[in-house]
């Protein structure tokens, strides 16, 4: 028997429908729906743990896969079966994330698992836009404490209007793709690349976005209400201790304030703290510690954390001196490793990040295969986080979400100003060296830099700022290029990039319930006056992209040729390609782009590229009827001389003896020798023979009183040979039958 059901359905402005589902999948699950728009499905399911665990920290998993099956495909590889998470599940599941973590209360220590799993995929819906209401939208069917519904949509604007969750087709034509998280009061999670749109026009489409979620979320309590909203759970409340946090406050408030308002470095900084935190714990008594040590911990931490919020909303200083819309030191540097093809270092305050660049052909492309997109990129960012660009060691465990992150948000905010006839696979590599605060910012300074190092000639360059925000309900500050601790303790996390025209990337994550619109445009103004300080840092260190590659950086060259040409050009087994390559020391790559082969060359020597290009002619070379060329014999024969066209190496032809010259011609050599150069008259396919004629003597003068004979008809000749050994093995036949009978008489 089928269990009973209970579904809500969003209608779109364009009427495409969103259904929300219950109560048919995943029935142990603390929580699970089914949210379906087209033929796209996803089933989330949530469970959260009834024992805590010994974390200091609320333990959120949320996970997201697309199962090739959904697709109707199988998985690449020799193990036909889903692995590891590829970057863009890694995306969605970080965006899911930063939008569930702030509304679950903030002392629930209980192991929670959101799963999210596309069982169905339509090519007309992206799939990863419908995460965070499907996330939600189970949490609020369980039992989990969760403060209210949240959901999240995708916003593009093709030629002025907005669409709600576009198409990938329609994504490509859009100058915006921000995916927007937000309550039905609160915008609390923004991520996009933007096409150099205005700060004006970004708050046009969060607000557009803002007003589909509304929907959303009352879809979601009217389906909660009509499965049986559940009770939320009880759970053992954290400690607290009024009289304890006076007393910590009394001994550490006015020194932390002090050591804030110092405005010294990190390391300083963090040794003072220390310090205070020592004599905060040392004066209470071992059985007070062994007792209450996390609490006392805990609310020195907030203690700390509310002298120096303090500090910047009473006096506009912040923790390294500086006031709220100053920039740190900056210095640049371009062409740092010589043997790169392009590299430069990028230190603001102490944040530093390298990067480096490396071209090649389309062969390097990063291949995507997920279920729901195939395709490849031919510009990629990869971003590493190391331990000691904090100062810590710990132990390496493959590339963490947050490097994929980061590296996915720089790669956004340059991809849009590479060339679209850029001809090479470009890959920047940002490794951070030191990081106290925005070193994904860092990333796309250092790699704007990086790449007009190496020669590829951007739009504009780019640059990238963090803004923070620190907010009492009454008072706040908008902090430009925010420190690490500023981050931790402030309301807002604002990362803005983009060109002197507009903003090409943006990440945002608010920590506040309902901050207004006004602030959200003061900060994104801020930030323009931010970035475009740090531009002028960029373009004094190089002004512009260097005119052309560095000369040991491989040049390419990309020609295109006729499909019938390109099986020519690799040879049987790939042998002329491999022999060409071999001899000319590059990388050869063709491509078939609609019945066409496009050559992608690739050296460091411009005559080992000048030798493909020369052979491409070569192999393409069709000599026209009527028109002289230069040849060279290369080849003697008894019936002519084989000669090689100079402009076209390679293609030859047969000098046939009586083409020489208008005298009779005996011997070949009387009148050519091996390795000369002279003009042939081309005319086309011979009729007699089907192969190609030249001519020596058409170009010669006729000798006066020439008499030439007609040329002797070979074919007659045969025909007559033919037909006379017709008749002799007519007669041998007669006289072998004649014998047979006569023997058989």
């Amino acid at each position: 028997m089928i269990p009973q059901t209970f579904k809500e359905t969003i209608t779109l402005e364009d009427g495409r429908t969103i259904s929300i589902e219950t109560g048919k999948l995943a029935k142990q699950a603390h929580g699970s729906v089914v949210v379906r728009m087209g033929d796209a499905m996803l089933l989330c399911t949530v469970v959260s743990s009834y024992n805590p665990t010994t974390a200091d920290f609320f333990p959120l998993t949320v996970d997201y896969r697309e199962k090739f099956a959904a697709a109707g495909r199988y998985p690449g590889g020799f193990f036909k079966r889903e692995a590891r998470p590829s970057d863009g599940e890694v995306l969605t599941m970080r965006i899911v994330d930063r939008v569930l973590r702030p509304l679950f209360p903030s002392d629930y220590r209980f192991e929670t698992q959101v799963m999210i799993q596309l069982m169905s995929h339509d090519e007309d819906v992206m799939p990863d836009a419908l995460a965070g209401l499907a996330a939600s939208a189970a949490i609020q069917v369980s039992d989990i404490p969760f403060e209210c519904p949240i959901s999240e949509v995708r916003v593009a604007r093709i030629d002025g209007e907005f669409i709600l969750n576009p198409s990938q087709q329609q994504l490509e034509l859009s100058d915006i793709d921000m995916v927007i998280g937000a309550s039905e009061d609160s915008v609390m999670m923004v991520e996009g690349e933007l096409k150099e749109i205005s700060e004006e026009e970004m708050v046009e489409a969060i607000r557009f976005g803002h007003e589909a979620i509304k929907l959303q979320c009352q879809a979601q309590t009217k389906l909660a209400e009509a499965f049986g909203k559940k009770e939320k759970r009880t759970y053992e409340a954290a400690e607290t201790n009024d009289e304890l946090a006076a007393k910590i406050k009394d001994l550490a408030y006015d020194k932390i304030y002090a050591v804030a308002k110092a405005g010294s470095s990190k390391r300083e900084r963090t040794e003072a703290f220390a310090e205070i935190k020592e004599e905060v714990l040392a004066s209470f008594t071992e059985e007070e510690l062994e007792e209450m040590g996390g609490l006392i911990k805990n609310y020195y931490h907030k203690i700390e954390k509310e002298a120096v919020r303090e500090l910047t909303l009473a006096e506009g200083l912040r923790l390294d001196g500086r006031k709220t819309t100053e920039i740190r030191p900056i210095w640049c540097e371009v062409d740092y490793l010589p043997s790169t093809h392009g590299s430069s270092i990028f230190t603001r305050g102490e944040t530093q990040a390298l990067a480096t660049v490396t071209l090649g052909t389309s062969r390097e492309a990063n291949q995507i295969d997920m279920p729901t997109f195939q395709g490849e990129e031919k510009f990629y960012l990869h971003y590493n986080f190391p331990p000691f660009s904090t100062g810590e060691a710990y132990p390496l465990r493959g590339t963490s979400r947050r490097e994929i992150g980061h590296g996915n948000l720089a790669q956004r905010a340059l991809t849009n100003m590479i060339p679209e006839d850029c001809p090479y696979t470009i890959r920047v590599v940002s490794e951070v060296l030191e990081s106290n605060g925005s070193s994904s910012m860092a990333t796309v300074c250092a790699g704007t830099m990086a790449l007009m190092d190496a020669g590829i000639q951007m739009k504009r360059p780019v640059s990238g700022i963090a803004m923070g925000l620190i907010s009492d309900g009454e008072r706040f500050a908008v902090l430009s290029d925010i420190l690490g601790d500023e981050d931790h303790l402030g309301d807002m996390d604002f990362k803005v990039t983009g060109t002197e025209d507009g903003i090409t990337a943006c990440q945002m994550d608010i920590k506040i319930k309902g901050m207004p619109y006004e602030i959200l445009i003061k900060a994104l103004h801020q930030a323009r006056e931010g970035r475009l300080h740090i531009l002028e840092k960029l373009v004094e260190t190089i002004p512009q992209p260097n005119a052309d590659v560095k000369a040991h950086s491989p040049k390419i060259i990309t020609r295109t040729i006729p499909g019938s040409f390109i099986g020519a050009l690799i040879g049987p087994g790939g042998k002329v390609i491999q022999e060409l390559q071999k001899a000319t020391g590059t990388t050869i790559v063709i491509n078939e782009v609609d019945e066409q082969g496009v050559v992608e060359i690739l050296g460091t020597k411009q005559e080992g590229i000048d030798a493909v290009l020369a052979k491409i002619d070569s192999l393409m070379f069709k000599p026209e009827a009527g028109k002289t060329y230069e040849v060279k014999v290369i080849k003697m024969l008894d019936f002519g001389a084989v000669v090689e066209y100079t402009d076209a190496p390679g293609n030859e032809v047969l000098l046939h003896v009586s083409e020489l010259a208008w005298e009779r011609t005996e011997n070949v050599s009387d009148v050519v020798k091996l390795g000369d150069v002279f003009e042939v008259k081309h005319f086309g396919i011979d009729p007699r023979t089907r192969k190609e004629k030249v001519s020596r003597k058409a170009l010669l003068p006729k000798p006066e009183g020439f008499v030439e004979k007609p040329p002797r008809d070979n074919n007659r000749d045969r025909d007559r040979n033919n037909r006379g050994g017709n008749r002799d093995n007519r007669n041998r036949d007669n006289r072998r039958d004649h014998k047979r009978e006569g023997g058989d008489q």
